[in-house]
């Protein structure tokens, strides 16, 4: 079956119960995006909604998926209303969700029922996971090449750790590809940028922002939610390995991962990006009272490539920075 879903969850499963899985986000942003948040509108989605919302709603009904995955807790506030649209048109829908509480024997009890939605063993799942962390373990590599000699650019680093939310469907074909690509980002000079610049909030909805940044010689060297798709961790333990995934349960542990990777990559300011009518913009008050690097804010609502606003804004950051 292909399964579809919103966010990244316990993968494994999808995998072990010998599924595709498809994370609609990235479907949507490498897709006809505009199209597809056209077909939301005219279905009659408000045109204030989040053009991810948007997008999901469509690729979902495009994709001929036989599953249909909302993560309904722990990720976007408008995931229910979003699920009630697509039942509603007859999709099979198995719902997700981070419990509330970052509970280990909470979270155990949500694993082991999405679990059982499938029909697949415990000790499948373990021999699955094994598999992928073996995968996840060159994507840290990958990672660290991003900031050690500055040899894989922002934009790799961004596309490689986001697509292993579903490792494009395929985790063999993912990671002969991921193998070839690092034997060529070994072999590239080291660079020295003139800013070292980490990446907090979800993935860009602007599709030229990493290319925008490297043309000024400014490296991207800590894409956060993106590492956090990629599971990073490799605990032994499925639930603790979601239980590491910070995303879902508040912005604490996300403050102090930032404020920890930025000493260990040199960072020396932070790009926050937010998504239009988004609840989570509102963390950016915490985030510019806590992190200890300069921060600037950027939102972005439709997809498209940077409007000059946003372009004139960080080019003044950049310079006062530089000073």
């Amino acid at each position: 079956m292909r399964v579809g879903f919103t966010t990244t969850l316990p993968v494994e499963i999808i995998i072990a119960a010998g599924h595709t899985p498809v994370d609609l986000n990235n479907l949507f942003i490498t897709g006809d995006s505009t199209k597809y948040i056209d077909m939301a509108e005219h279905a009659g989605f408000p045109r204030n909604t989040c053009s991810w919302i948007k997008g999901l709603y469509s690729v979902a009904l495009e994709e001929n998926l036989d599953v249909f995955i909302p993560v309904t807790e722990g990720d976007c506030s408008n995931t229910k209303s979003l699920t009630e649209t697509l039942i509603d048109q007859g999709l099979k829908t198995i719902s997700f969700a981070f419990p509330h509480r970052r509970s280990y024997n909470d979270l155990k009890t949500e694993i082991d029922r999405f679990r059982s939605e499938f029909s697949v063993s415990e000790a499948k799942v373990n021999e699955t996971k094994q598999y992928l962390d073996s995968i996840r373990t060159k994507l840290i590599e990958l990672d660290r090449l991003t900031y050690s000699g500055f040899k894989a650019t922002g934009l790799e680093n961004h596309l490689w750790l986001v697509n292993s939310s579903d490792f494009g469907g395929d985790p063999e074909k993912y990671e002969k590809d991921l193998d070839g690509f690092l034997n060529e980002v070994r072999c590239r000079p080291s660079r020295k940028p003139e800013i070292v610049l980490g990446y907090i909030g979800v993935p860009p909805i602007f599709k030229d922002l990493y290319d925008f940044l490297d043309e000024q010689n400014y490296a991207v060297v800590f894409n956060e939610i993106q590492r956090q798709f990629s599971m990073p961790f490799l605990e032994k333990d499925i639930v603790e390995q979601y239980l590491r995934y910070s995303y879902p349960y508040g912005i604490e542990e996300r403050i102090k991962e930032i404020n920890s990777e930025s000493k260990i990559r040199n960072i020396q300011a932070i790009l926050s990006y937010s998504q239009a009518f988004c609840h989570r913009q509102i963390d950016n008050i915490l985030f510019k009272k806590y992190l200890n690097k300069p921060l600037i804010i950027i939102e972005g609502d439709q997809p498209s490539s940077l409007d000059e606003r946003t372009k004139l804004r960080l080019e003044s950051f950049f310079e006062i920075l530089a000073q």
